[in-house]
């Protein structure tokens, strides 16, 4: 049986330190340089990468084979896929901005705020009353959401969000809204864990 360090990348991407989006901009641009049926090894610490590169490669079509954790290390591992394989990425259509946002909450509209980042990111800085549901646990927790509601989903730059929206939009929600560009431009209110 083969231990997990005799997995063979052809390219190594070390995104160490980086926050979303940074390890998928990366990583992007890292998989333009292989060619089809290539392996790339991403290291991440953030903990949401797992998350985002496994939507990623679903958007894209590209393989997603796993990740080794390695204390706080993430190793991420994707196969380029041939070009026959490839979906061109899409952007979920539909967004509100930040300000549009504040202005439905100010109005107190009836609506849910959906915040799809980390645990840790949504304790310390997120939008008085919004629901946390980490990207990676989105699809076993939908149940939770009202598919009729009109849903804001928002997490730190509008990458995850935009994830999440196209997911929830697959399964029958019919008013979600991406938030752009989200938690790191926010100016509206906040509140945190004490």
């Amino acid at each position: 049986m083969s231990t997990p360090s005799a997995i063979q990348a052809d390219l190594t991407l070390d995104c160490k330190g980086l926050a979303c989006p940074m390890p998928i901009v990366k990583t992007k641009k890292a998989m333009d340089q292989l060619n089809s049926g290539q392996v790339i090894e991403v290291q991440a610490t953030d903990k949401g990468s797992l998350a985002d590169i496994q939507g990623w490669a679903k958007n894209t079509g590209h393989q997603y084979l796993g990740t080794i954790h390695e204390g706080e290390l993430l190793k991420h591992y994707l196969r380029k896929s041939n070009p026959n394989e490839v979906k061109k990425e899409v952007n979920f259509p539909h967004t509100l901005t930040n300000e549009e946002l504040q202005k439905k909450l100010k109005a107190n509209e009836k609506l849910t705020v959906l915040d799809v980042r980390e645990p840790a990111e949504y304790a310390f800085h997120r939008i008085p009353g919004a629901i946390s549901i980490p990207l990676g646990d989105l699809e076993n927790r939908m149940n939770e959401l009202n598919p009729d509601h009109e849903i804001q989903v928002v997490c730190r730059t509008g990458t995850r969000s935009d994830m999440a929206c196209q997911l929830l939009a697959e399964k029958g929600f019919k008013h979600v809204r991406n938030v752009v560009p989200g938690m790191s431009g926010w100016t509206g209110p906040t509140e945190k864990n004490q």
